[in-house]
């Protein structure tokens, strides 16, 4: 999770111990110049993990099921297209192209 900005400048690379090369490049945020990983969940991921939860405790079959697969999936690779497009760091856009394309596979394995 990244710092919230105060609008005070950063040094691309906060003191202590660097990362490797090929971490610094994947990791780094071009903002802020943090290194991020993972995020609090935005709009789309919430929807998704809201529908995941209602699916894994209600159980439903035949039509709301379906509603829930479809509502998850579209919410799914929403929040993995917003991460390609406007992804912090390399690896937050990789995260999302990967998504998508488990999210693709799933759908055309059905």
């Amino acid at each position: 999770m990244t710092a919230v900005d105060d609008g005070e400048p950063r040094s691309p690379t906060p003191p202590g111990r660097p990362l490797p090369q090929p971490f610094e490049w994947l990791l780094r945020d071009r903002v802020t110049g943090g290194v991020t990983v993972a995020q609090l969940p935005n709009v789309p991921l919430w929807i998704f993990l809201a529908a995941a939860a209602v699916r894994a405790v209600a159980d439903p079959s035949g039509a709301a099921r379906t509603a829930l697969d479809v509502v998850a999936a579209l919410a799914l690779t929403w929040w993995a297209v917003d991460e390609v497009v406007r992804g912090v760091n390399p690896w937050r856009r990789i995260l999302g192209a990967a998504v998508i394309v488990l999210v693709a596979v799933g759908w055309l394995a059905r």
